[in-house]
């Protein structure tokens, strides 16, 4: 597969990346406040964010950031739930998932649980726009034609989540990630971050 490795728009893509991390954490500081207390409010004893190890570029270990939307034990609850995955392929999605808490609802039905990841953007962890980092246990399932996803950084937004978002199977989300790829340029990131912007505020398949 060919991929964009040239040295502008690799430099050009992270400057873009730091520039707007940081405006974007600036911005929403106060909303971070606020979806931190809402979080303690329903449940004081867990955390207000959830570390969990994904997978980036070249196959390199991370943890990425997020507001936790589910109950403490939400992974030890997994394994009962995963013939319930609505989902096909390497990946777990299901509308009513009973891990999920009441605030928790809300801020994935708007993806405000995943505006932490600007974190793992400044830190270069992760991109504004690229593949969406799956978790090690999903990788073990790959493929070789799926482990071409994480030939680049993984990204908070992607084609498929611009297009399609949750409702697209595994075998479609990695056919669009493959298509970004090779068609990544810095022109085509901003449209797809213009778009997602676009489905967030009109998407029902958020979940």
């Amino acid at each position: 597969m060919r991929v964009n490795e040239s040295r502008g728009y690799l430099y050009t893509k992270r400057l873009m990346d730091i520039i707007g991390s940081l405006i974007g954490i600036s911005l929403l500081s106060l909303l971070f406040i606020v979806i931190a207390i809402l979080i303690k409010i329903e449940d004081p004893k867990g955390p207000i964010f959830f570390t969990q190890k994904r997978v980036g570029l070249n196959g390199k270990e991370f943890k990425m950031y997020k507001f936790r939307s589910m109950v403490g034990d939400a992974e030890e609850k997994l394994k009962e739930l995963l013939k319930y995955n609505e989902v096909s392929g390497a990946m777990f999605k299901m509308k009513e998932d009973p891990r999920i808490t009441k605030v928790g609802k809300f801020i994935r039905k708007t993806s405000i649980d995943e505006l932490p990841q600007l974190f793992n953007v400044l830190k270069g962890e992760m991109s504004l726009v690229g593949p969406r980092p799956p978790l090690p246990r999903e990788v073990e399932l790959y493929s070789d034609y799926d482990k071409q996803r994480l030939m680049v950084t993984p990204g908070c937004t992607g084609l498929w989540q611009a297009t399609a978002r949750n409702s697209v199977g595994f075998e479609e989300m990695v056919k669009l990630d493959l298509q970004y790829i090779e068609k990544r340029s810095i022109l085509f990131d901003i449209k797809i971050i213009l778009k997602t912007v676009l489905v967030l505020f009109g998407s029902k398949d958020a979940f």
